[in-house]
C-alpha cells in the first residue's frame, strides 16, 4: 500500500517599502497580471491574494501596500492592511530594493528592523532589482541585509526579468506547513473581476496623470453586467476625485484624457475577461474622500 504524500499549504505575506517591486513579483510568480504596477510609490492600496499551486502544495501569496510612515487616514489604513497580513502569515517575505545607495539603505535600516520585530514566523529576504547592480556590488549588499536579522533564507532576484524567482519560490514552499488545498489548482486569485477591473482603471490614471492627482483618485464599479446577445461585459465605473481642478485634469481637453484612460483600461480588461468589454467612465468630486472612513470601507480598506 502506497503511503499518502503529505500536502503543504500556507500564507506568505509579502512586505516591503513602497516601490520595492511587490506587485511585479506577484505577477511574475503567477505568470499573469493580477496586481497593477506603476513607477509611483504607494500604488497598491488593498491586500491582493495570488494563489500558486504545485504538485503537493498551495501557497497563498499576499501582496500588501508598501510600508511607510503614514499621516493621512487612507495611508494609515494601507499600513494597517499590510501589518494585519503578517498576523495571518506562515512565512513572511521581506522584499528589499538592491538598487538603493548606501545612504538610502541606512535610512531604511530602522524601518526594516521595526517591521521584522512584529513578525512571528520565519522571514525570507528577497533582494530585488539585482539587474540594476553589478556582480561586485551584490555580495556586500547580501552581507549588509543579512546582518539585519537571522533570515531563513536570502535570495537575490529580479522580479522584472524573473531571475532568481524560481529559487525564491523553492525557499518559500519548503517552509509551508502541512495543510489542505484551499482553492482549485487553476484559480490564480480570489480577487473578483470587478475588483481587478477597478484596479486596471486606477493603474491607467496613475500612468497618465501627475503630482497629487493619482493619489486623490479612487475607482468604484457601479455596474458590471453581461450582454449575452453581444457576448461582452458592460461596465460602468465612477472615478472619485477630491477637487474640481482634478476632475478637469482627468477629463482633459474635449474629454481626451478620460478617453485615453478608458481605451487603455478597456483593452486590459478585455484581456483579463477573455471577451469584449464596453467601459463607461464618469468623474465625480467627493471632497476629502481620502479622509472619509465610510468611502474607504466601500473601497475595501
Amino acid at each position: 500500500m502506497n503511503e499518502i504524500e503529505s500536502y503543504y499549504s500556507g500564507v506568505v505575506a509579502v512586505i516591503g517599502a513602497p516601490n520595492a517591486g511587490k506587485s511585479t513579483l506577484l505577477n511574475r510568480c503567477l505568470e499573469q497580471k493580477i496586481a497593477i504596477v506603476t513607477p509611483l510609490p504607494q500604488t497598491t492600496r488593498n491586500r491582493i491574494q495570488g494563489i500558486l499551486t504545485g504538485d503537493n502544495w498551495q501557497m497563498l501569496l499576499l501582496d500588501t501596500p508598501g510600508l511607510h510612515k503614514a499621516k493621512e487616514t487612507m495611508n494609515k489604513e494601507m499600513v494597517r492592511i499590510a501589518m494585519e497580513a503578517l498576523n495571518e502569515a506562515d512565512v513572511a517575505l521581506l522584499l528589499a530594493d538592491a538598487s538603493y545607495d548606501a545612504r538610502r539603505r541606512e535610512k531604511r535600516r530602522e524601518e526594516y528592523l521595526a517591521w521584522i520585530e512584529q513578525v512571528r514566523c520565519p522571514v525570507v529576504l528577497a533582494l530585488n532589482k539585482t539587474d540594476l547592480v553589478s556582480r561586485e556590488q551584490l555580495l556586500p549588499l547580501i552581507e549588509w541585509h543579512s546582518a539585519l536579522h537571522p533570515f531563513a533564507a536570502v535570495v537575490p532576484i529580479s522580479a522584472l526579468s524573473g531571475e532568481g524567482v524560481k529559487e525564491l519560490l523553492r525557499e518559500l514552499v519548503s517552509r509551508l506547513p502541512e495543510g489542505p488545498q484551499y482553492y482549485p489548482a487553476d484559480m490564480p486569485t480570489d480577487s473578483t473581476e470587478r475588483f481587478i477591473a477597478a484596479e486596471l482603471i486606477r493603474e491607467k490614471i496613475f500612468l497618465r496623470t501627475q503630482q497629487e492627482v493619482p493619489y486623490s483618485t479612487a475607482v468604484l464599479i457601479d455596474a458590471f453586467q453581461e450582454d449575452a446577445e453581444k457576448g461582452q461585459a458592460v461596465i460602468h465605473a465612477t472615478i472619485l476625485v477630491e477637487r474640481d481642478s482634478q476632475k478637469g485634469i482627468l477629463i482633459g481637453k474635449k474629454g481626451a484624457m478620460l478617453g485615453s484612460i478608458r481605451k487603455s483600461a478597456a483593452k486590459e480588461i478585455e484581456e483579463m475577461l477573455g471577451r469584449k468589454a464596453q467601459l463607461h467612465l464618469f468623474v465625480k468630486v467627493r471632497k476629502d474622500w481620502t479622509e472619509n472612513t465610510q468611502i474607504l470601507r466601500e473601497l475595501g480598506m
